[in-house]
């Protein structure tokens, strides 16, 4: 039995051991034009459906039947969707074309998946791929309408889709719900779907640690924000939702971050105080 650990304790630091010399010699080819190998794309693929499967249970889904709902769903599609997953005789556009993995065919998504697995990849998104989670760009509402259209996906023809597509309204996003409390884990969250890791480096937040604008460390201790307005919650939300509007000249774009969720990133924020 000792013999038998040995020998799995030497071949488990000889795999660690070749894993390092791939990550650190920078042997394995991340370039987007280089497919993914035959079991990394399999792993990765099965993890992700697993995934999903597991946090998808218990997700109520609402009747989605309604043909309101249904126009709804295919409006958001067609503006939101279609540029990079395409649609019955419509490709993807050519920046969605140079993705690996590629975006699935939706048409074949919807006919393999349940629709509280559709709702929670379209609401999360999914990490390592193009797929954005649309949680902080869109109601619940309008995310269930997209699924509710995807139901109708795989029966549309080219010429079906093109003509309900051309007939559909701009798809202008639904009214967010009410407001509640801030949420310091929903702030948390926020600061990584508004990209803030992308210019400051944010205590407790993975990222690319970029130093493109000032670092966030003790921000609740600090007297001024944007070295103009006094630090009161009030003010930092004002600045994360209109930063032009505040300091015209500075670099803070302005990110299209709602009431809700700046009230939430603020709350995270004012938690910074080291």
């Amino acid at each position: 039995m000792k013999h038998v650990l040995l020998t799995l304790a030497a071949l488990a630091a000889a795999a660690a051991i070749a894993a390092a010399a791939v990550v650190f010699g920078g042997l394995y080819d991340i370039s987007a034009t280089d497919q993914h190998l035959r079991p990394t794309y399999a792993t990765l693929d099965v993890a992700m459906k697993r995934a999903v499967a597991l946090r998808a249970k218990g997700i109520v889904v609402p009747p989605l039947d309604d043909p309101a709902i249904v126009a709804r769903g295919l409006a958001l599609y067609r503006d939101h969707c279609v540029r990079c997953h395409g649609a019955p005789g419509v490709a993807p556009e050519a920046f969605a074309l140079g993705l690996t993995p590629s975006a699935a065919s939706l048409v074949h998504t919807a006919r393999e998946w349940k629709p509280a697995e559709l709702f929670w990849v379209v609401k999360n998104g999914l990490k390592m791929t193009g797929m954005p989670a649309w949680e902080f760009r869109m109601p619940e509402s309008d995310l269930w309408a997209i699924v509710a259209f995807l139901a109708e996906l795989p029966k549309l023809s080219p010429a079906d889709y093109a003509r309900l597509a051309a007939a559909a309204p701009d798809a202008a996003i639904a009214a967010w719900p009410a407001a509640r409390a801030p949420d310091i884990a929903r702030g948390k969250t926020a600061i990584l779907q508004y990209g803030c890791v992308t210019c400051h480096h944010i205590p407790g937040i993975v990222g690319a640690n970029a130093h493109v604008g000032p670092p966030l460390k003790g921000i609740a201790t600090r007297e001024l924000i944007a070295g103009i307005l006094p630090n009161t919650r009030e003010n930092l939300v004002r600045f994360l939702r209109e930063p032009k509007a505040v300091k015209p000249i500075g670099a803070m774009p302005n990110l299209g971050v709602t009431e809700q969720h700046a009230q939430d990133i603020a709350a995270y924020l004012l938690t910074l105080r080291d």
